[in-house]
């Protein structure tokens, strides 16, 4: 019964999803309904599929799990069973309408604390009682507190609170792309990029784990879950790494580091980048490109991290069966590049053409294609060996060609969701539907034409493999949905006691109050909450908890101390900080997991792979203050190349010098030395703008000149004091934009949304327009400005890479005088 529940779950997801123009499917669920019917789902299955006790070896579902599960499902189809009537007194409820919210709220706690544990719970049941002792808390966070029935109508009978954004977005993207990842898996695509991964890297020192990385990198396109990495590619990367030489807590933190930043590697981030289109109010497209870069470094740091590693471990790569020379090996790389650069162009350009000439016929042509391209690609993977699981993989390395070949249709669902995202601009559901819907149709069809194409014949038992399958991925894809359902809907709880409250009205001057108004120690604050509630909560959760209480804060302090913060920039360092508690101690579930395979002491894994961690924990802070390294403010390619390149080289500097190692240990000086060469790098404006201040002061009196004179898409930067609402006299200093440069002073100025009065030398805000930026930055009316500055003219940050590089080259000259030889001449490729 819980398989066909579940299978429902999915088949429901599907329809929902579907564009097609199916009569019987219009209009029948609206979106709140939607999500109703998604959290009975994952209430029905929490309460069976992780009941709290087994009453039986044969694993038999207590009876009071059975009523509970009726009870938490009936409690959220109630919106749907009985939506016309409670449209009809919203806001009005009855005593039925206030006992199902508190039977459903009760019932969504105990779920969340059998499938999740009990962190989740706490977090959700503190925001509930602080719902009603709000007179009771500190001056600085209190409220008048609100009534039962109030609390129950907001969190369970509106759109506020547990059917908010949260769930809407686990509902109707966060499910396709999960169940599309357990689909993928089940078809062989998970065990086809891990052998991939070997056979193109192993052969190098600390191959293994080289491998590790890469591959968590690609299964992390698939599966967003740094745990489910864990499970899956660890059970292969693991004992491989053990068996070249690494020690078993080494092994497992490898596998951790590479599992946790697989959940920041675009297209496919998990939950949280999918509320963060929501949030932030950008396209999913856009966050793909600001959380790209990001994550690159990340992943190259890694694998230095583990070649640094081997170098003091004194490792050899796996032999391969046939030797290369470097010069095949270039070769090979090179056409590679060559040979998808040509594909792509040409895709792009036929496709574009097709639609040209074909116009609304183009995509059934387009889709014949797309099979036909399916078809040659299975039929040229059957002249190789199946790649099959082995955990007591030889001494040796497979050949890569063979390797990749045998399962190169895999990549078909991959490059279709990534065209529909990238290039059609499909919204992400429907590009996940497109994607999975061609994936069913592969897991479907691949065993039985590998039987045909083998000249077995179209076999019954190889129609019954890919149906067997697809059931299974479809079971395995509820399944998976049954926690982050939960976690999404109990955080509704923490978004709609913020809303009930308003405590995120009064949560800058609580912030303000610890930190003092710095923003680098308000910065480490959000670091540190993140970390502590991410040890027991689910990534989306403790991003969705943190995000709404925090990111308005450091934007709002940033912008009282001169610094324009991207909203975006804010809700990645709070989401990278949030992965990476999946391997802080003592609760870092994806290191315990890990050392569940490595047999290894989970406490001293989860500190190692922290340790590996350390060059990700910097990425936040650094794209904070120097927002280029998510691709804000790039206007060409130079200035892409130079950022690229200097991002690259100050993170393997960090990395060298976090892990103690560049040609040989470090000496105290050499590490200082790295830092300093990284901190350069990554943000050079930081001793530049000492050096050559980019602003200078002028008087107020001075700013229609000024609005005047500023060229096109030029901002102004104020110091301004005045009195609050509340009372408070204040300080900010804010940036507005200005209007075009052939409009008026006093037109560009309204446009950055002001109006001046001037009292002599002395000038006031005279008028803030609603919706503005000045509005936005939080001024008000009577303001006086303090302070003007303009933009000066000063030589390119960027001059301060060339110190840097010497610097570093210092430390390589210093190093390689008492490096051995060995490390110095690089091996040939075995």
């Amino acid at each position: 019964m819980l398989t066909g529940v579940a299978l429902a779950w999915s088949l429901f997801q599907l329809w929902q999803a579907s564009p097609l123009p199916f009569v019987f499917k219009a209009g029948v669920f609206n979106d709140t309904q939607a999500r109703a019917i998604h959290l009975a789902f994952a209430l029905f299955l929490a309460f069976t599929a992780f009941p709290a006790r087994r009453a039986s070896p044969r694993h038999r579902i207590p009876l009071q799990d059975w009523l509970l599960a009726l009870a938490g499902a009936f409690s959220a189809a109630y919106l749907v069973l009985f939506h016309e009537e409670l449209a009809g007194r919203a806001g009005a409820p009855t005593p039925l309408d206030l006992a199902v919210a508190l039977v459903g709220m009760a019932l969504l706690l105990e779920a969340t604390r059998r499938a999740l544990g009990p962190p989740l719970l706490v977090v959700a049941a503190g925001f509930l009682v602080y719902t009603f002792a709000g007179p009771l808390m500190p001056d600085v966070i209190a409220h008048k507190g609100a009534s039962l029935a109030k609390t129950l109508s907001h969190q369970w009978l509106s759109t506020e609170g547990v059917f908010g954004v949260a769930l809407g977005v686990s509902t109707s993207f966060v499910f396709l792309f999960v169940l599309f990842g357990a689909l993928l898996e089940r078809a062989g695509a998970g065990n086809y990029f891990i052998q991939v991964a070997f056979a193109l890297l192993g052969h190098l020192r600390g191959g293994p784990a080289k491998a590790a990385v890469v591959s968590s990198a690609m299964t992390g396109v698939i599966s967003g879950s740094s745990i489910a990495n864990v499970v899956t590619t660890g059970t292969f990367t693991i004992p491989l790494m053990k068996r070249v030489g690494f020690p078993a807590h080494k092994a497992g933190a490898v596998e951790v580091a590479a599992s946790t930043n697989g959940q920041l590697t675009p297209p496919i981030m998990g939950a949280a980048a999918f509320l963060m289109v929501e949030y932030v109010g950008i396209s999913y497209l856009e966050v793909i490109r600001h959380a790209l870069l990001p994550a690159l470094l990340s992943y190259i740091a890694l694998i230095y991290i583990v070649h640094l590693e081997a170098l003091k471990a004194g490792m050899e790569g796996l032999p391969r069966r046939q030797p290369r020379s470097l010069a095949q090996v270039l070769l090979t790389w090179l056409t590679l590049l060559l040979g998808l650069g040509a594909l792509t162009v040409a895709v792009y350009f036929g496709i574009g053409w097709l639609k040209t000439v074909f116009g609304d016929a183009s995509l059934w042509v387009i889709g014949a294609l797309v099979l036909a391209a399916y078809l040659g690609l299975l039929a040229y993977a059957t002249r190789f060996p199946e790649l099959v699981p082995d955990d007591a993989r030889p001494r040796e390395l497979p050949d890569p060609g063979p390797t990749v070949k045998s399962g190169l249709y895999f990549l078909l669902p991959v490059v279709i969701l990534l065209w529909c995202l990238t290039v059609e601009r499909f919204s992400p559901e429907l590009s996940a539907f497109y994607a999975t819907l061609f994936l069913i149709f592969i897991v479907i069809t691949q065993w039985p034409l590998r039987a045909l194409f083998q000249g077995h014949g179209w076999l019954d038992a190889a129609l019954r493999r890919g149906l067997d399958d697809l059931g299974q991925g479809l079971v395995k894809g509820a399944r998976n949905m049954i926690g982050i359902g939960v976690a999404t809907a109990a955080a509704g709880i923490v978004v709609g006691t913020v809303t009930l409250t308003g405590i995120g009205l009064v949560m800058t001057d609580f912030v303000e109050f610890v930190s003092g108004g710095n923003l680098l120690l308000m910065l480490l604050l959000t670091a540190v909450i993140s970390l502590v509630l991410g040890m027991g909560l689910p990534t989306t959760a403790n991003y969705i908890v943190v995000a709404t209480l925090m990111a308005p804060v450091i934007v709002a302090l940033g912008a009282q101390q001169g610094l324009v913060v991207p909203l975006i920039a804010v809700h990645l360092f709070v989401f990278y900080f949030g992965i990476l508690a999946d391997d802080t101690p003592p609760v870092g579930l994806a290191a315990f997991a890990a050392a569940a395979i490595a047999r290894s002491d989970p406490i001293r894994t989860g500190l190692q792979g922290f340790a590996y961690d350390i060059r990700t924990a910097i990425l936040p802070f650094m794209f904070i203050f120097n927002p280029e390294l998510l691709l804000i403010g790039v206007e060409d390619w130079v200035q892409l190349l130079l950022i690229l390149t200097s991002a690259v080289v100050a993170m393997l500097a960090f990395a060298a010098a976090t892990q103690h190692f560049l040609l040989v240990r470090n000496r105290l000086w050499e590490g200082a030395v790295l830092l300093l060469v990284a901190l350069t790098l990554f943000h050079p404006g930081f001793w530049w703008d000492r050096l050559f201040p980019p602003l200078e002061a002028v008087a107020p009196a001075r700013l229609h000149a000024l609005a005047a004179a500023l060229p096109d898409g030029a901002s102004l930067e104020l110091n301004l004091a005045g009195e609050t609402l509340d009372g408070d006299w204040v300080h900010r200093q804010v940036r507005l934009p200005l209007g075009p440069a052939a409009a008026t002073p006093e037109q560009r100025l309204g446009h950055a949304g002001i109006v001046l009065r001037h009292q002599g030398e002395r000038v006031f805000l005279e008028q803030i327009f609603f919706g503005s930026p000045a509005a936005a930055a939080g001024v008000d009316v009577d303001w006086e400005i303090l302070q003007l500055w303009q933009p000066t003219a000063v030589p390119p940050k960027q001059l301060m890479i060339l110190p840097a590089l010497f610097l570093l080259a210092m430390v390589v000259h210093s190093q390689r005088r008492r490096a051995p030889a060995s490390r110095i001449t690089p091996s040939p490729d075995p």
